[in-house]
């Protein structure tokens, strides 16, 4: 059978080999073993012998490095001086401004992304979610985008954050208010919105939550006063993420541990089907089965979590971990005033954003390999948990590990070449659809 799944193109596109690679492959790193990609997919070689009598067209030395996925940001609020959230140019500008965020990203290994738009006005989302809907990636255009991600106004004024209050909203109707909210954009399911952050606790948020899933989103739990009793029956009804754990929920206590407790939890339904869920690790509550434990965001800047905080999460959880940005504006550029959702937001020279005149932190302007660094830094993980944490982990949540967030055949063919002579992680080569991106 064609590798592809497509006899004219297998006949026809060039094929490249990658040699002399450390490959990241089913949670190990595989020496000695060669990496062959096609048409922008990475193909089984011995579909190419035995059913085309074809070889390499061309080949690619890796020379020692290590080869893994591309990553994937799912929180992220833009960069450049460019707000995700800014809808007030021309539909030309706001194309614009996101094709060069997603340019940009690659230098950083980030091949993709879901932009992500904080609390808004309905004039905002429907101005803006039309050009954040799902598109491939190239190395001239820049990282794919997976869809959008939501972050709000269905959260809690307890928790807000950097959010703007005034647009905040309650779901008393159900899918209807949604509706309302976001416009038809929302009806468009994972091609338009990927990943939806609310609090449970809202009036007629959770009985919501099936309606939102239905619609091929998945729901994460953030910017919330829920205590664990309805964390949990969020998760029952299909919530399967937590939104920068620790950030902007109810600190944990030992009667009432509220979001963070579900960590913990043993006694959750175990998934029918693991699409979307996290792996069995060795602290899930069925070693064998899928873990019914939500995946969750974390910010590993140093900042938002302190490093103590990212490795007890990481032993309670560890297949649940996903490296997040919750990137701003500000990513990329220097200290000084930016944008994110209208609101004015200070950046130090150390790199923490915080509302202008407040001490209310405001996303941060990390980059995604870093986040991988301090990551392993702070939890002592494995590189290969560590990158999982950027690729399959965000794939897995996504329901998207068939294509992304792996090198298994049949996957897109976007991947990064890793330099850890050092000891650390550097971005040395990225591709992105078997194409590779020039970096600066």
């Amino acid at each position: 059978m064609c590798p592809i799944q497509d006899n004219n193109k297998c006949c026809s596109g060039p094929i490249t080999k990658i040699i002399n690679a450390r490959l990241l492959k089913n949670h190990e790193i595989v020496e000695g073993s060669y990496l062959w990609f096609q048409n922008g997919k990475i193909i089984d070689p011995q579909s190419l012998f035995f059913d085309h009598l074809r070889d390499a067209d061309e080949i690619i030395d890796a020379k020692g490095l290590l080869v893994v996925p591309g990553f994937i940001d799912t929180q992220i609020n833009g960069a450049y001086g460019i707000d995700f959230a800014d809808y007030e140019g021309s539909d030309e500008k706001i194309q614009a401004d996101i094709n060069k965020v997603a340019k940009g990203l690659l230098q950083y290994g980030c091949t993709s992304f879901c932009p992500t738009v904080v609390s808004s006005e309905p004039a905002v989302y429907k101005k803006v979610l039309p050009h954040l809907n799902a598109r491939k990636g190239s190395a001239t255009g820049g990282a794919e985008i997976l869809g959008a991600h939501i972050e709000g106004p269905f959260i809690s004024v307890e928790k807000k954050g950097a959010h703007k209050q005034s647009v905040f909203r309650t779901a008393e109707n159900g899918i209807q208010d949604f509706d309302e909210a976001y416009g038809e954009e929302l009806k468009k399911g994972n091609k338009a919105v990927s990943i939806m952050t609310l609090a449970p606790e809202l009036n007629g948020v959770n009985d919501t939550i099936p309606d939102i899933v239905a619609r091929g989103i998945k729901v994460a739990l953030g910017h919330t006063s829920c205590r664990i009793a309805e964390a949990e029956q969020a998760v029952v009804k299909g919530a399967t993420s937590i939104t920068h754990l620790f950030n902007a929920m109810q600190a944990f206590h030992h009667r009432d541990p509220g979001l963070i407790g579900v960590l913990g939890a043993a006694d959750l339904p175990i998934p029918e089907s693991p699409k979307g869920h996290p792996e069995p690790s060795d602290t899930s509550p069925c070693r064998t089965k899928p873990d019914p434990r939500p995946f969750y965001g974390i910010i590993c800047d140093g900042v938002h979590v302190h490093p103590n905080s990212v490795r007890m999460a990481y032993y309670s959880h560890p297949t649940g971990a996903v490296l997040v940005t919750d990137a701003l504006s500000a990513m990329g550029l220097p200290a000084g005033t930016y944008s994110l959702g209208g609101r004015d937001v200070a950046v130090d020279h150390n790199g923490a954003a915080y509302v202008k005149g407040t001490s209310t932190l405001a996303g941060s302007t990390i980059t995604i390999d870093e986040c991988i660094r301090n990551f392993q830094k702070f939890t002592n993980c494995t590189v290969v948990e560590a990158v999982e944490a950027a690729t399959l982990h965000p794939a897995e949540l996504l329901g998207i590990s068939d294509r992304k967030g792996t090198l298994n055949v049949g996957g897109d063919a976007d991947f990064v070449f890793l330099d850890d002579f050092t000891g650390e992680l550097k971005v040395d080569r990225v591709y992105v659809a078997g194409e590779q991106v020039k970096l600066n």
